[in-house]
Order: structure tokens, then sequence, then C-alpha cells
């Protein structure tokens, strides 16, 4: 008989239901015998959002809860832990801890929500492990009418000692709380992340609470986030643990590789035939320590992708979850100074920059060049490319991440001046005359007019054929009519730009290369301009003889030449 169909785990966390409720579940059970085999008990781990971080979560606390022994086989029998399980399996009780959605308006709000999200996890925990204490009930009401906020942390750890069992604590979204602060402004979110997290603050008080129940009670703490941003300010108060993030054994620990997404489009039933995108270029890419043996997708943008053609039965209308807004607001926030923008339009440019990534730092030195750029790496808004003579390179991960910063670079360029309103119609129409008619002089008339014609004396400074490519690249992506793409790599070399339809429109009639090419005004005008013409039609050729471009009549080639900011020339290559 045919198989079923397993259900798609598209927004599912929980691990227990997406084993029984037959779910396709991406196998990363084998991590949990590396983690157990660490010599350090207590570990750090973090990744960028949508990365699976509670689902693992999740599946941990599944394996070590001592009160689902009885279910070990009919959860884990087919997985690979359930085949090489570790001795520690199902001997914990188990504490679970979430900070998001912590109330961070103010310093009042911070305070009594924190707190009251510790008392609630330790009741749950005491609820939850009543078999083992005989005077839960106690416990619990003793927890209640104390309002004992961190201090219930003692309650937890009297009740696991008397009852002689060890506590596995389990942290989820650890720094969602200091990031919204972050959010609130350079000044204000500073000032209150400060009092909270420094010496006497709640939250070093919780953590150096943690830190003594590890003396007797607390056998295991396993911690995920988003940035290690809290662990330099921490440090005292929780000198304990290992961070783990950027080992080459735990590179593929979250995400998918491209067998695993494969494997998920079989067991799901993911038609092939409906897949309009090259799924490595929007969604792959990510890379963990520069010796991984795979790069890995995001599995939040593949799940998301898949979903669609599962629900519809066709190929998905749209590529590119819209959930990534929220990063983008991140990347707003974060380039709230001139060197931080200064650094964005670099990475840009150059689709990456070369720079260590650090392990940890503090909230004073966020907008230090160097704890910018690996914040970056963090949000998963770079990722590493390669080592390369004692340097790391970093790059953008993938079309999706790159779509935000093409959507960063647009707004601060068009709305640098509040002022000036730029009518989007004309550039619709010019890009449908591009993608169409074949015509490409209307939508380079209109970025010249509209975008390079207003840029100031301090921005020509920085101007060159990459900050022009940016320009182009931004105006393109918001049509939507094509997937333009940089740097394309061909056998004859990269092209600047290459404009490929979008697979939602396989009506336009037109895609494009082009040769860009950009000199400053002055004595030797001329004579630059014949040089840039002559490298460009060569280049041109080199790209039509590729295979491709070769014998297809549906792609037009163009040098396209800025001379200052308010001169151009199109030349057409037939």
């Amino acid at each position: 008989m045919e198989q079923k169909p397993k259900r798609l785990p598209y927004g599912s966390s929980n691990f227990g239901a997406v084993i029984t409720e037959n779910y396709a579940y991406v196998d990363k059970t084998r991590f949990i015998e590396l983690l157990e085999n660490e010599a350090n008990k207590y570990q750090f781990f973090i990744r960028p959002r949508k990365f699976g971080k509670s689902l693992f979560y999740s599946m941990l606390y599944y394996y070590y809860d001592v009160n689902k022994a009885a279910s070990f086989e009919s959860l884990f029998g087919s997985l690979y832990i359930g085949k090489h399980p570790t001795p520690r399996r199902n001997s914990y009780a188990v504490m679970q801890l979430n900070f998001s959605g912590l109330d961070t308006s103010s310093e009042e709000g911070f305070r009594a929500s924190f707190s009251n999200n510790i008392q609630e996890a330790v009741r749950v925990f005491v609820n939850t492990y009543r078999a083992h204490f005989p005077e839960a009930d106690t416990l619990i009401r003793r927890i209640d009418e104390g309002r004992l906020g961190v201090g219930a942390l003692q309650v937890a750890y009297g009740a696991a000692k008397l009852a002689g069992i060890k506590i596995f604590v389990l942290i989820d979204e650890y720094d969602h709380f200091a990031n919204d602060l972050i959010a609130m402004g350079k000044n204000m979110g500073k000032a209150v992340y400060k009092i909270m997290v420094t010496a006497n603050g709640l939250v070093r008080d919780f953590y150096e609470t943690l830190k003594i129940g590890t003396s007797e009670v607390v056998d295991r703490i396993f911690t995920t986030g988003i940035s290690p941003v809290m662990l330099n300010d921490l440090t005292s108060g929780f000198n304990i643990a290992d961070n783990l993030t950027l080992k080459r054994k735990y590179n593929e620990m979250m995400g998918f590789t491209q067998q695993e997404v494969e494997a998920l489009m079989q067991e799901t039933g993911v038609n092939p035939a409906y897949i309009n995108v090259d799924m490595e270029m929007y969604y792959n890419g990510y890379l963990f320590h520069e010796e991984g043996e795979n790069r890995v997708y995001n599995p939040s943008m593949i799940l998301y992708f898949f979903n669609q053609i599962l629900e519809e039965k066709k190929p998905p209308k749209n590529i590119i979850d819209e959930n990534l807004k929220t990063d983008y607001g991140r990347l707003q926030r974060l380039a709230q100074n001139e060197n931080n923008r200064t650094k964005l339009l670099k990475i840009i440019k150059e689709n990456g920059i070369v720079s260590d990534i650090l392990q940890e730092f503090s909230i004073d030195r966020m907008y230090d060049d160097e704890y910018f750029v690996s914040l970056l790496v963090y949000m998963g808004m770079l990722t590493i490319d390669r080592f390369e003579e004692g340097c790391l390179h970093l790059k953008i991960p993938n079309y999706s991440i790159q779509t935000l910063y093409w959507e960063y670079i647009g707004k601060i360029t068009v709305n640098t001046n509040e002022d000036v309103t730029i009518d989007l119609t004309e550039q619709r129409a010019s890009l449908r005359e591009l993608a169409y008619r074949g015509n490409l002089h209307p939508y380079i008339a209109y970025v010249s007019q509209n975008i390079f014609r207003r840029l100031s004396n301090r921005d020509l400074v920085t101007f060159d054929e990459k900050y022009i490519k940016i320009m182009l690249l931004n105006g393109l992506f918001q049509s939507k009519l094509y997937v333009p793409v940089s740097e394309r790599e061909v056998e004859g070399g990269y092209v600047d730009m290459y404009l490929q339809r979008s697979p939602l429109l396989p009506d336009i009639k037109f895609e494009w290369v082009w040769e860009v090419k950009y000199i400053k005004k002055g004595e030797k005008t001329k004579a630059a301009l014949q040089r840039a013409k002559e490298h460009a039609f060569d280049q041109i050729e080199r790209y039509r003889n590729a295979q491709c471009f070769s014998n297809r009549n549906d792609v037009r080639y163009a040098a396209i030449i800025f001379i200052g900011k308010d001169k151009y020339e199109i030349h057409e290559r037939p």
C-alpha cells in the first residue's frame, strides 16, 4: 500500500504533538548524545529567529522528563536516540522557563512580569512533579502567598533535594526581553537593561540563584536565544555555562541540510513540479563554523514555502515570508548611528564583510563596528562564507535576507529628504516597459532623475559601480517582476546584474544582462568613457557565450555607463 504523506510541521514546536500526530520530523536527536557527552553540563546555544530552537527545546524536555519514561518508545523509538539511548534519559524533573512576552514598557512593568514569570514556572514545576513531592500543595500555597519571585527557585530546590531528584533547567528565549529593551532606543533601553542585568539587578539575581542551585540539585542547564548580548554582563553572576554556538560539531543541530529538505519533501508529499524557485538561493546558505560539513536552510523559510504548495496544490504565490519584516525592523533599529549605516552599506555593496565573530559582548559595545557585525551574524543577517588567508569572510546568506538589505537601502535613499515624495507609479510603469517591451530607457531615466540626482556631494564620495547597482536592484526587487541577481557567476565571469523573470510571472518577455560602469566627471572623462564602453562590450560578449544564455532569444544585453550623478549612456548589444 502507498504510504500516506505525513503532515508538514509548519508552526509546530511541541515535540510530543509532532511525533504522535503524524507530522514529519527532521531527526536531530543525535545531538542529545553529543550534548550529554560534553564535559560541561551547563550549556548555552543560540541561533537566529525561526531556526527550530523551540522544537529542539521541547525535544529535550520529552527526552529527559522523568514523567515521560513510559512514553519513551512511542516518542523516540524510530529516531536515532531511541536506538542509541543515553544514560540520563527520563531521569530529571525538568523546569521550563521562557522569557518571551515580558513587559518591557517600563522598569516597574518589567520587574513585575519577570518575577511573575519565574514564580509561575516554579509553580508549574512543583505541580508537574507532585508525585515526587509529598508536600506539593503546601509548596504551591507558599509560592502563591509569599509572592516569592526569583526566590521561588529556592522552594523548588528544597523540594527536589527532599525527593532525591535532580533538576534539568531549560531556558528558551533567554534574551528576548534584552532585545526588546535594546529596541526601545539606545538610551532608554540601555538604562533599564543596566538596572536589571548588571550587579544587584533582578535578572542578575535570577542567574546567581540558578548558579547556587547547581551545587546540589540543578544537574543540567540548556539555554537558547538569538544573541549573546547578556553573556558578558552576566559573567560573574553566571560564569558556569559553556557556549556551544560556534562549535563545528553543532553546525547542523538546528536548520535543515539539503538532504534533510529532500527527505522532508518525500515524507510530506511536496510535489517537485510545483517548486518554482531555486530553493538554495532563496532559503539556504547558513554556516556556523568555517569547517562545517553542510550549509543549512532556515527551517521556517522552507516550511513556509512547502506549506503553500501543500495547501494550494500549485506553485506558491508568496516566495518570501512576510514575517521577515520583523528582522527588517530590527535592522533599522540597529542602524541608529552613522557608523552602523556606513557598515551596512559596505556589506550590501560587497555582499559581505571580513570580520571575526565575537562570542559574547556587553550592551556598552553594541554599536562598535566589530560587535555590530557579530550581532548581524547571530540575527541571521550574515553568515560564514569562508576562512581564507587568516581572515574570516562573512556573507549575506541567501536571497530572502538580501531583500531586507535592499529594502533598507531603498528607504534610507528615497527618504533622505522628508519633504520629497516620489511617485512610484512612474517606477512601476518603467519596469513594465523593461519586462514586457524590452525598453530599459524609462527605468534608467527614472532612477537617474529620482535617486541619483538627489545624492549629496557627501554621498558622491563613496559613489561607485556597486552603489549604483544596489540602487538599481532595490527598485527591481520592489517591482516583483524580476528576481534580480548581482554578480551571477557564469563561465565568462560574474554578471554585474542579471534580471531573471519572476517565477510567478512566466509571461514576462525579456530577461536582461546588464554591465554597469561608473566614471567620475573630470578632464579625462571622454577617454575614460571610451575605455568603459570597450570593457563593458567585451564582458557582455563573454557572458553571451555562457551556457546559461547561449541560444536564448528572450535575454537582452546592455552596457549602462553613468557619468557623475546626472548623466548616463545606454548601449544595447544585439
